[in-house]
């Protein structure tokens, strides 16, 4: 006789416990983000960096020296650099092309520090399969250099076309270069020579702002956090963190709050997308919804003489068809005041109407004053 095993049925004993505590749990803990997904701290940012260059070595796809002007004017003045002079107008190379070249310097990026690049052709030239990006100083809003791109372009893109046909696919004017920058000069900010450092709400809110200071609070146990504004936190570092400003900001970006929210309909006309907050409320409302529809349909058909008649000729007869839809089968839905979002939904469900009409109605109960949130219009 063999012991039955015991495992299994402890741990779907466990999982139908912690399926039990899940659901009741209150929503609000479940709702609850850390402070690091809700907020950026002040000194801790990236920096757009921008550089003007040349790719060298296409295959016939670089820019007409003819057309782009800046493409003849940059080789000419690196072949200068160079101890070359080409200043004659029987320049008639394809194999160049001027680009933009663009990267992000994350915070606190160091002097030798890889960076990716992006690259973006700004003449004629088709393709930036197999060029290679010439030294290129890319600078800041202050127009410092701060690292120095070079590589092969990686492009994702093709394209080709004869006589007759073309095809195409992704951009083959862009490309990237994998670590093709290199950090040259470093952004001078001292994070841990901070006495006070201000927390910046992506979604700024005053409930929001308020809950966090409120959590970082109850975490140091001295009331070192103040909301300045809805958008901003300030966090006067405490004695027993003053050596270690970063432990204090790692401890508080792991704090979880409820974020607070605009009530919001969000809407698409375009694409007819519909995104509405949890927060959205209407007061009592009566609506229906229907179009009238007239669908006009030409069939026209043949007729034809009948056989050994004398004189007769093929004729096209007309045939129109009218259809009139006045929407006699809708009805007034009523919609109680206080509903929630998933009774909202349903209610516009229940009167079959699509997106776009949905669109219609919300804005109609936003001019009656009935729909208790904000429209913002895409």
């Amino acid at each position: 006789m063999t012991a039955r095993p015991v495992f299994p049925f402890k741990l779907g004993r466990l999982l139908a416990a912690f399926l039990v505590l899940l659901a009741l749990a209150p929503a609000s803990a479940l709702s609850q983000s850390r402070i690091k997904d809700i907020a950026d701290f002040e000194g801790i940012r990236d920096n757009m960096l921008v550089g003007y260059g040349l790719v060298v070595g296409l295959n016939g796809t670089g820019d007409s020296l003819q057309n782009s002007v800046f493409t003849k004017e940059s080789l000419v003045g690196m072949l200068d650099r160079l101890g070359v002079n080409a200043r004659n107008d029987s320049l008639r190379t394809k194999n160049i092309a001027a680009v933009m070249v663009t990267a992000t310097l994350p915070p606190f990026a160091r002097q030798g520090t890889r960076l990716d690049i992006v690259v973006s052709t700004l003449g004629d030239a088709g393709n930036l399969l197999g060029g290679t990006l010439l030294v290129t100083p890319l600078v800041g809003a202050d127009s410092e250099v701060y690292a120095i791109a070079q590589g092969t372009v990686a492009v994702s893109g093709f394209s080709a076309q004869g006589q007759g046909a073309s095809v195409s696919r992704g951009v083959p004017t862009a490309g990237r270069i994998a670590n093709g920058a290199i950090v040259e000069r470093e952004v001078a900010f001292q994070l841990t020579q901070l006495d006070l450092v201000r927390i910046a709400l992506r979604n700024p809110d005053l409930t929001t702002a308020r809950r966090v200071a409120q959590a970082i609070n109850a975490f140091v146990g001295v009331p070192a956090a103040r909301s300045l504004d809805p958008g901003t936190v300030a966090m006067q570092i405490p004695v027993n963190y003053q050596n270690d400003v970063v432990g204090l900001l790692t401890d508080v970006e792991q704090l979880r709050v409820a974020p607070d929210q605009v009530a919001k309909v969000v809407i698409d006309e375009q694409s007819g997308t519909i995104v509405m907050g949890e927060n959205v409320r209407i007061s009592t409302v009566a609506i229906a919804q229907g179009n009238l529809t007239i669908r006009i349909t030409e069939t026209p058909q043949v007729s034809q003489p009948e056989a050994f008649s004398q004189g007769g000729t093929t004729q096209v007869v007309p045939r129109t068809q009218i259809d009139v839809d006045s929407g006699e089968g809708k009805k007034f839905g009523v919609m109680r005041a206080g509903v929630t979002l998933q009774e909202l939904v349903d209610g516009l469900n229940a009167l079959g109407v699509s997106p776009r009409d949905m669109i219609s109605i919300l804005q109609s109960i936003k001019a009656a004053g009935a729909l208790q949130a904000e429209i913002v219009l895409m």
